[in-house]
């Protein structure tokens, strides 16, 4: 008798095989006994019968308690009506640890908070297994990508003396006896390493301190966030599309049974795969927006709306309308970061060479990318016009005094990008273990 793994059962009909795991549902009809079995790979059904196990574990199945830890052992059989294609026919059993009484994420309907307040223990449930492996299969769909690219791996600081974009949104801490403060992102640090390597990515936590209590906010989250030199905007553009397209086909091809579970209308996302996304300029996408009333509350539409950043209104409308992802480019340089290259367009508006992906079906940006400024002199005056302290940015204007050259970068939040695809409501379903201003336990 071999031990395996629940993943290994489609190849193993007709064997008989030991599996350990844990007991998360049985029904006894009095001499049949049907235990409802996972392993962390998947679930399956192992049927015992009294007539062919011995008393004693006929009376330990007949103890056992939701969650116990256990090892079957038993036929694998095909059974056609199982929702994974084949049961256990039980020929034996053991308790490794009987689990105590009342586990408290029963089968009854519980609220969301009780659910997060038990975090640790709903872990154990389908859907935030689903989620979370559909999670681990992105992670590694963009490593993948872009080492396959010729990136290397650049990890940066997450402890850093200076802001990369809005200081009122960072944490503070005391880094023996002087402020430092929790990444918000690495950008600025692999720009520094694209002078050395040409192409780098980074992946890990990030932090933002902002006071918000939507179902797009996390306080603390992960972030990929990669730098390439010689890359113009529509380089970097072109980049980021293949990438989610290599992301959304890995999860259709390596996660169809998540994808049942969470009931997952796959259809867009089997379109984008082969479709090219859509690229408006911010100015195009303002105009659609207002000449085909896809945004509601706007009475004047003066220069507030033709320069203002796209609100979560307009994004999930511009999603809803074109049913793909949608490259939204040119912000006005007011509304985005001081790293950004500008430009003066045809009516003289200052812009930004960058770009925001926005996902559909309500998935909002997931992506924030541009093409930096490489002059140091126009860099270092944005810088002080905008009241930085320069002292703090000194070590990344050296990056622009020796060998500067035309790059470009983005980021891709890894929650966002996982709640888009597994269609969840909110997105602290898509973290192990969520922080938000409200929650910061278990």
């Amino acid at each position: 008798m071999q031990s395996a793994y629940i993943s290994d059962l489609p190849g193993l009909i007709g064997q008989e095989v030991e599996l350990k795991g844990w007991a998360y549902n049985f029904r006894s009809s009095g001499k049949i006994f049907f235990l409802q079995f996972r392993d962390g790979t998947g679930r399956v059904q192992a049927v015992y019968t009294a007539a062919d196990l011995p008393e004693a574990e006929w009376k330990k199945l007949d103890g056992l308690r939701i969650e116990s830890s256990v090892i079957v052992r038993g036929l694998v059989k095909a059974e056609p009506r199982a929702p994974s294609g084949y049961e256990l026919q039980g020929t034996s059993f053991d308790v490794i640890h009987l689990a105590s009484e009342d586990y408290p994420v029963g089968k009854k309907e519980h609220g969301p908070e009780f659910l997060f307040d038990n975090r640790d223990l709903y872990l154990r449930s389908q859907t935030p297994w689903a989620v979370l492996r559909i999670r681990d299969r992105v992670f590694f769909s963009i490593e993948q990508f872009f080492h396959e690219e010729g990136f290397i791996r650049f990890d940066t600081p997450i402890l850093q003396p200076t802001s990369c974009e809005d200081t009122t949104q960072l944490f503070n801490v005391d880094y023996y006896g002087e402020t430092a403060y929790l990444s918000q992102s690495g950008q600025l640090y692999s720009e520094a390493g694209i002078m050395g390597f040409g192409k780098v990515y980074d992946f890990g936590p990030v932090f933002r301190a902002e006071k918000s209590k939507t179902r797009h906010h996390l306080s603390e989250l992960w972030m990929m966030d990669a730098e390439m030199a010689f890359f113009d905007q529509k380089m970097n553009m072109d980049l980021q599309e293949r990438m989610v397209k290599r992301i959304v086909k890995d999860v259709l091809d390596q996660c169809r049974p998540e994808l049942k579970i969470l009931e997952r209308d796959t259809a867009i996302l089997e379109r984008l795969v082969a479709e090219p996304f859509v690229r408006l300029t911010h100015a195009e996408a303002k105009r659609i927006l207002k000449e085909e009333g896809l945004v509601t509350g706007v009475k004047t539409f003066d220069d507030t709306y033709w320069q203002d950043d796209m609100s979560t209104e307009e994004e999930i409308a511009l999603g809803e309308k074109y049913k793909l992802p949608v490259f939204i480019e040119d912000y006005p340089a007011a509304v985005k970061s001081f790293y950004m290259k500008r430009f003066t367009d045809e009516a003289g508006v200052l812009r930004a060479h960058c770009a925001d992906l926005i996902a559909p079906e309500e998935g909002r940006e997931i992506i924030g990318g541009s093409q930096r400024e490489e002059s140091y002199d126009v860099l270092r005056k944005e810088i002080v016009d905008r009241g930085y302290p320069l002292v703090q940015y000194e070590w990344y204007l050296n990056t622009r005094k020796y060998g500067s050259v035309p790059h470009s970068g983005f980021g891709i939040g890894l929650e966002r990008t996982v709640r888009w695809i597994t269609s969840m409501h909110h997105i602290r379903e898509t973290i192990p273990f969520p922080r938000l201003l409200n929650r910061m336990a278990p």
